[in-house]
This record gives C-alpha cells, sequence and structure tokens, in this order.
C-alpha cells in the first residue's frame, strides 16, 4: 500500500494533466461530424496503453469505431483480467447550460469535492474511469507489482449501442479469453462509503412518429375537424402510465423479478437521505411507483421515460399549425429476466393498437441490452470488497444501479466469465447532463485501488 501511494503521489499531476489533455477530444460517437475525433481518441489510447507498458496493444477494425485491444502477459499459469471501458461520449448539448466549454477541462472545487473536480464531457462517463485502469497498469509495472495477465478491450460505440463491440467478441473470444472482467463505469454510494454495483437494468430504446393529414394545416380552418398529432401523441404517452405510476402495457411485467423482503431490507440499509436528495435535485417531492423506495424505483424496478418529444413550430413568435407529424424517443428500463427485444415488441404491438382513427403510427426500435446480476458469493466480488476495503477504510456495500450497460450480459454468454463492476463516480457528477465532472480524490483513489483487486483476485485464484 505504501509503495502504491507514494508512487501516486509522485505521479499524481501528471496522471490529471494526462486525462485533461484527453478529455479535450470531443470523441461524440452519436455525430457523425466527430468521426475523426473519434478515431483520434483511439489513437491516444493505444499510446497510453503502450506507455503504461502493455506487451502488445492494436487498433482493431470493426463495422464501426475501432475497439483498442492491448495485453499484458505474465504467465499462462496465473489468472487473466479484462479490463472493459469506452472512450466515446455523450453529445454535450445543451451547450448553454455548461458553466465552462464541454471539450476545454477545468478543475473546481465544490462541495462534496473539496480536492477539486475535473469538469468536461466524458470526465466521469467513461474517460477518467477507464484512464484510471491505465495508470493503473503503469503503476504495476513500474513497481513490480502486476500479479496477474492483464488484456485491455476499450471501445468506441459505448453511448450509441455498441453494436460493434458485440461483432468484435463473437469473432475473438481466443484472444479476449479471461478469468473475470473489471469494467469502472458505474458509481459508488459516497466518498466515505463506497459500493459494488451487483445488478444493472436492462435497456429498450425506441422512437415513436404519429402522422396525421398530409401536410401542416391552419389550426383555424381545420382545428378541431382532424386528429392533431401532437395532441394525440400527447394522450398515448400519459396512458402509458396508471393513477400508480404502473405501466400499462399488457405483459410488460410477466417476467419482473421480485426481490424478497430480505432483499430489500439488505437494500435499504444503504445510508439515503431523501431529503439531500431533494435538494440536490431542487424538487419538492420524489415520484414514482407506489409501494415502493426511491431507491428501489430507480434500480430494482422497471421504468418507461419520454426522452425527447417534438413536432410542429418551436420558433420564435407565434405560427398557427396543425402539425402533420409528431415524435417522441421512449426508453425502458429493464429488469433481469426482461428480454428487452421482447418488451420492444409489447411495445410496439401496444402503442399501434391504442392509436385512434385518423392517425397512423410507426414505431422504431433503436438499441437495447439486457439486465445483469452478480452474486456476491464469487472471488471477483470478495476480490473488489477487501480492495476498497484497504483503500476506504469501510467495507463497501452490494448495491444495484438503475443504469444499463448492455455488453455485460453479452460478455457473460460470449466468453463465460463474470464482471465486476468497480466504479468510483457519484451520482451528483452530472454524466449525461451539462457540467459532467469527476472528482480529483476519486480518480486517484480509483487508481490506488485497482492494483488491491489484481492482488487479491490472484490471491483468491489459487
Amino acid at each position: 500500500m505504501n509503495t502504491i501511494k507514494s508512487y501516486i503521489e509522485t505521479h499524481k499531476n501528471r496522471f490529471i494533466d494526462e486525462l485533461i489533455e484527453l478529455l479535450k477530444i470531443p470523441s461524440i460517437s452519436a455525430d457523425p461530424a466527430y468521426t475523426q475525433d473519434v478515431i483520434d481518441t483511439s489513437v491516444a489510447i493505444k499510446e497510453s496503453l503502450e506507455k503504461a507498458g502493455c506487451d502488445h496493444v492494436e487498433i482493431c477494425e470493426t463495422p464501426g469505431y475501432p475497439i483498442v485491444y492491448g495485453h499484458k502477459h505474465i504467465s499462462d499459469d496465473l489468472p487473466t483480467v479484462l479490463v472493459y471501458g469506452h472512450y466515446d461520449v455523450q453529445p454535450p448539448d445543451p451547450l448553454e447550460l455548461w458553466e465552462s466549454g464541454p471539450f476545454e477541462p477545468i478543475i473546481k472545487k465544490t462541495k462534496i469535492h473539496p480536492d477539486g473536480a475535473i469538469f468536461a464531457r466524458g470526465s466521469c462517463d467513461d474517460k477518467g474511469q477507464m484512464y484510471m485502469h491505465v495508470k493503473a497498469l503503469e503503476l504495476m509495472n513500474e513497481t513490480n507489482q502486476l500479479p496477474c495477465n492483464v488484456k485491455f478491450m476499450i471501445e468506441g460505440e459505448e453511448e450509441v449501442g455498441s453494436e460493434s463491440l458485440a461483432w468484435f467478441v463473437e469473432r475473438n473470444q481466443e484472444k479476449l479469453a479471461n478469468d473475470v472482467i473489471l469494467i469502472s463505469d458505474t458509481g459508488m454510494i459516497s466518498n466515505t462509503q463506497p459500493s459494488i454495483t451487483t445488478g444493472l437494468r436492462g435497456l429498450s430504446y425506441v422512437e415513436v412518429e404519429v402522422t396525421g393529414p398530409n401536410r401542416d394545416l391552419h389550426s383555424g380552418l381545420y382545428g378541431g375537424a382532424v386528429a392533431n398529432p401532437i395532441n394525440i401523441l400527447a394522450k398515448m404517452i400519459a396512458s402509458l402510465h396508471d393513477e400508480n405510476n404502473h405501466i400499462t402495457i399488457p405483459g410488460f411485467y410477466d417476467k419482473v423479478e421480485e426481490l424478497s423482503k430480505e432483499e430489500r431490507a439488505e437494500m435499504a440499509k444503504a445510508p439515503f437521505s431523501l431529503e439531500e436528495y431533494k435538494n440536490a435535485l431542487d424538487i419538492d417531492a420524489v415520484y414514482g411507483e407506489t409501494g415502493y423506495t426511491t431507491n428501489e424505483r430507480n434500480s430494482i424496478r422497471p421504468t418507461l421515460d419520454v426522452n425527447g418529444i417534438w413536432g410542429g413550430y418551436t420558433g420564435e413568435g407565434a405560427k398557427t399549425v396543425i402539425a402533420s407529424k409528431a415524435y417522441a424517443k421512449i426508453s425502458m428500463r429493464l429488469v433481469p429476466n426482461q428480454e428487452w427485444k421482447e418488451i420492444t415488441e409489447l411495445f410496439k404491438t401496444h402503442f399501434e393498437n391504442i392509436a385512434p382513427a385518423g392517425v397512423t403510427v410507426k414505431v422504431t426500435p433503436h438499441h437495447g441490452g439486457q439486465g445483469y446480476v452478480t452474486p456476491i458469493d464469487n472471488i471477483g466480488y470478495k476480490a473488489a470488497s477487501k480492495a476498497y476495503e484497504d483503500t476506504f477504510g469501510v467495507t463497501p456495500i452490494p448495491q444495484r444501479s438503475g443504469g444499463s450497460i448492455p455488453i455485460v450480459s453479452l460478455f457473460e454468454k460470449e466468453l463465460k466469465s463474470k464482471t465486476i463492476l468497480m466504479g468510483f463516480g457519484l451520482n451528483s457528477d452530472a454524466i449525461h447532463s451539462p457540467n459532467e465532472h469527476f472528482g480529483i480524490f476519486n480518480y486517484l483513489k480509483g487508481i490506488e485501488t485497482i492494483p488491491l483487486f489484481y492482488k487479491y483476485f490472484t490471491e483468491l485464484s489459487k
């Protein structure tokens, strides 16, 4: 531990500077205008892995953005850890809400981050957390503390569904063979109470289009006489929840995993202040499915949310039209046992069936993935728990996350290995939002904790 801390203290300014340079590249995978930036980021990751001590690093071409693969092999008799991360980031919109440029990283102190936090798109999700693993490898190499083999697989399409990753994994199972997969793309409860994510929700993401008349109409001449697609869409969306905020799609809950009272009681042990939660969001009340707590609603229960809705005239001033079309993007977070393709089909059938006469409805599936649960009795979880306990001084709490990392279930299916989710971000870090940031404490603490996972996993594997 002393050697680890000493190395980090000596090199921490360089570690921070390197991450800042990486965050300056706008690797937005969703926007083709940034294609070259995404590719440039893959090159930067390759160079970083080479400098950190990998024996071999390559940029692997895929049907989409490239995957950076690297490995450091010590012995066939030792276990292999496969590190996954992603170098692409979410679009920064809305730009006007950023207090500084999304790709102009700055360090600012906050109440939660008195040591400072790096504000930039991708700082927490996932460049900052991914880069912790690169620096942890450097640390273990330079201090002769790497106890096992390590492989890296860093992709550039996580924020758009990881379609090329599935293609790559299916074709490179021998290259990616491992004993455990390690990911830092999640969070923890607080900087004093770490947690390990043991469950992820699945995802079904669709776009809907409602079409009425064959052109935009004058609302005075036609209002009240023809179906208004925007009005109709609003009513259809509103009908997807009942008075208890229960989703009304037939069959939606058929395979939902119901946790026991004992499991829910264990979840409730995690420290949580409802008042602090509301204050952090500037809301006066929480909202959700009747019969469940806030932490249950956003982790062990499925949801349906509108992520965007548009149609008609939205410019300055007035334009009295009945739009020909209205659109919405809708995501459903799913719990283990819910099959995302089945849920997508249930949504499509239901949404088309509730459309009234006078409009037509088109449902376009975008992407999705399965939920995932990691058992806490395997050696990977135990190794992570011991590592956190050493660096934070307290035992981490197992916690299910409301987020989705669809590729985790893919890894188990194709590579036959468990995934350990060692996140160091906080819920307040504003991922996917303006002013995303990642604490300096969290970044350096990750670099300190990860080598201990390798140590304990190797010891427990004997």
